[in-house]
């Protein structure tokens, strides 16, 4: 359950609302948008058969609605002043970003731009109805996890467990210790599938290698002495980018020889509150 909700603008101004609670002037009657959103399906059809068969599929944008009733003390605040200050985060074609407090002690994140407010002034209930467009659908949890391990060269993986339940790509350093020539990834998620990042290409004691699996900044680079490099042509074209899904991901970097320690980091996303 949402307890409560922060909203800050481009300017540096946040506001706190809490749910059920009229101390401040502002009620939440309503919050809209928060579930998962609808997702668009690419599915191809064959003469002579029947149906269609599922190619991909990818999830729209969000739009997350508030109804406010704006309910001043007439003392020291009246409607308009109300209204005023929350001009302030909700005006049209404005950036904020919203964190989202629950009950659990789970808090989350998501940026969008106001797309519309719509005052009602003239009532005996005078409210806001606010529209937030977030292009970037997930709710993301703002505390990154950060697992250490090392390289194996056995048949024993690491029991990784994802709490989001959205998909999330990771950041691996590997932080080298030794001579290596290649080294291979795999991950198993809930599904049972395996998923294999093959990476090919000398390496040395003292070199510091990063790949990132995170959709829309995926790279892998090579920081050796003060120079950092792209080492992308490393990874074999028929690799799988490592994505860890909701429930118990088995991990295992294999190389062959001696440990050489490594940081995961990730962070936790979630479809829906």
């Amino acid at each position: 359950m949402i307890e409560r909700f922060d909203i800050s603008n481009g300017l540096g101004a946040s506001l706190q609302i809490v749910l059920n609670d009229s101390t401040s002037g502002l009620l939440v009657e309503e919050i809209g948008g928060m579930g998962p959103v609808k997702a668009t399906i690419v599915s191809s059809s064959s003469a002579g058969v029947d149906g269609e068969e599922y190619q991909s599929s990818r999830r729209e944008g969000r739009d997350i609605t508030f109804r406010i009733n704006l309910e001043p003390d007439y003392v020291n605040e009246t409607v308009s002043d109300l209204r005023d200050r929350m001009y302030d985060f909700f005006m049209t074609k404005l950036k904020v970003t919203m964190r989202f407090y629950r009950t659990s002690g789970l808090f989350v994140d998501i940026a969008g731009v106001v797309e519309s407010c719509e005052p009602a002034i003239f009532t005996p209930e005078p409210a806001l109805d606010v529209s937030i467009r977030c292009g970037k659908p997930d709710f993301i949890d703002p505390q990154a996890v950060t697992i250490n391990g090392s390289s194996t060269s056995s048949t024993v993986a690491t029991d990784l467990n994802y709490l989001g339940t959205v998909e999330s790509g990771i950041l691996l350093t590997l932080n080298v210790n030794r001579s290596i020539n290649e080294f291979t990834i795999y991950n198993t998620p809930p599904d049972g599938l395996l998923r294999q990042l093959d990476f090919s290409t000398p390496l040395v004691a003292g070199d510091i290698l990063r790949i990132s699996t995170i959709k829309g900044a995926k790279y892998v680079s090579l920081t050796r002495g003060s120079t950092t490099s792209s080492l992308l042509y490393a990874v074999s074209p028929q690799s799988s980018w490592i994505e860890f899904f909701r429930g118990i991901n088995k991990f295992r970097l294999y190389a062959v020889g001696a440990a050489i320690p490594y940081t995961i980091q990730y962070t936790t996303k979630y479809g829906g509150l």
